[in-house]
């Protein structure tokens, strides 16, 4: 089997690379906006008066829903036509975290370790009803908290500071502010 050697500062400056590679030949990655245009489409589906053809509309395209309709009808035109860019991508990074996986040479021991890491069940027990349900509802609020803070990690803090933008610093410093202390209290035994 193919034993990929990826250390930490190879896969950082893959990263950067990718990102740089973004920024010069197409846009600055940011993934959560595509969460809303999947979840639009299938809506569309449901109810197709949601997305509307407007030749008057900068895009094309309308939607009597305001977050759809703004920036000229952008998002309602992304959901009518989703195979996009940013559509694509983030599909292609379902795709790549999947093919990593396939190719990790370290796999867990057991099982277990792969659906429950240790540092999880040292903390919480064995219930994987638990550790599923926790992951779900930290999914649910982080992508809540992107599409209110207009942006997710990836859009704020990664590609803004890579452009240098002081809301991409600000970004970061408040991600981490939260982020460690919630982890130390979250994963400390003795608490």
């Amino acid at each position: 089997m193919f034993k990929p050697v990826l250390t930490w500062p190879l896969g950082g400056a893959l990263l950067a690379i990718a990102f740089v590679c973004a920024i010069l030949l197409v846009k600055p990655i940011g993934v959560s906006t595509q969460f809303v245009i999947a979840d639009t489409a299938v809506w569309d589906v449901i109810n197709p008066d949601i997305i509307i053809t407007d030749e008057n509309a900068k895009s094309g395209y309308s939607s009597p829903n305001a977050y759809l309709n703004k920036s000229g009808g952008k998002y309602a035109a992304n959901a009518a036509n989703p195979l996009n860019y940013s559509f694509v991508f983030v599909l292609a990074m379902m795709g790549g975290a999947f093919l990593s996986a396939l190719l990790k040479g370290d796999k867990p021991q057991n099982k277990d370790e792969k659906t429950m890491p240790a540092v999880w069940r040292n903390r919480f027990g064995d219930s994987a009803k638990l550790r599923y349900t926790a992951a779900f509802i930290a999914g649910f609020l982080v992508l809540y908290g992107a599409r209110l803070a207009g942006g997710c990690t990836s859009g704020h803090m990664m590609s803004g500071m890579m452009q240098t933008a002081l809301s991409g610093y600000i970004f970061a410093a408040g991600a981490f502010l939260a982020a460690l202390p919630i982890a130390i209290i979250l994963f400390n035994k003795k608490g």
